[in-house]
């Protein structure tokens, strides 16, 4: 299932959410401020948000976490019902606006519906040491595929020089062939490949470096 994350300031529903969702099935994340969770968001693919908040407002972290992660759905609950507020919300990045009282059937309605159209995600499994897709393909990879995956899921849509994928693997980037980093590449997407999966969305950048183009988050 999905990785969800929760702000919500009252703890008392934020337990409730996080209990019904963990229920069905999702890994649920929770957070009562904005710096709670800021480090949360490269775990997560949906975000359940409140707007009233210790530290700020629920629309600050919908702004960032759209400009973060564009392919990320989130959903604003909330006891502000004003016009203006609702288009504030949905303007600055909401996908749904829902207003408090509601009904927690209702709300997983709007989440099932929105992980249809964001899709599982390709995941990042440190247990296991595994790359996997949206449809559930596994491949268990070596150390240095590994730490260079790692670099894709924390700069979610970024181009990574290779400058930082050689000092990541722990590499002096004066001395140190690019020819190894290239086959690197190749033999990881050749893996991928031979497993008859859907297209491995690792892309070349030309003369920048690569980029994941698909959602990878850890797990």
């Amino acid at each position: 299932m999905s990785h969800i994350g929760i702000l919500e300031d009252s703890e008392v529903l934020r337990v409730e959410l996080a209990g019904f969702f963990f229920q069905r099935g999702h890994t649920v994340y929770q957070a009562g401020t904005l710096a709670e969770f800021w480090p949360l968001m490269e775990h997560i693919e949906l975000a359940i948000l409140d707007i009233n908040l210790p530290d700020g407002e629920g629309f600050d972290a919908a702004k960032r976490m759209r400009a973060e992660k564009p392919r990320s759905a989130i959903i604003l609950l909330t006891a502000r019902q004003k016009l203006e507020d609702k288009l504030n919300g949905l303007n600055g990045g909401a996908d749904v606006y829902l207003g408090k009282p509601f009904k927690l059937l209702e709300l997983e309605a709007y989440v099932n519906s929105l992980l249809r159209k964001v899709g599982q995600g390709w995941r990042l499994c440190s247990q296991r040491r595994a790359l996997l897709s949206p449809s559930g393909q596994q491949l268990l990879l070596k150390p240095p595929e590994y730490q260079i995956c790692e670099l894709f899921a924390d700069h979610a849509d970024a181009v990574i020089d290779k400058r930082t994928m050689v000092e990541a693997l722990g590499h002096d980037w004066c001395s140190y062939d690019l020819r190894r980093l290239d086959k690197l590449i190749s033999r990881l997407r050749l893996r991928w490949e031979t497993l008859q999966a859907e297209p491995f969305p690792l892309r070349t950048e030309f003369k920048a470096g690569y980029r994941f183009d698909a959602m990878l988050t850890r797990q």
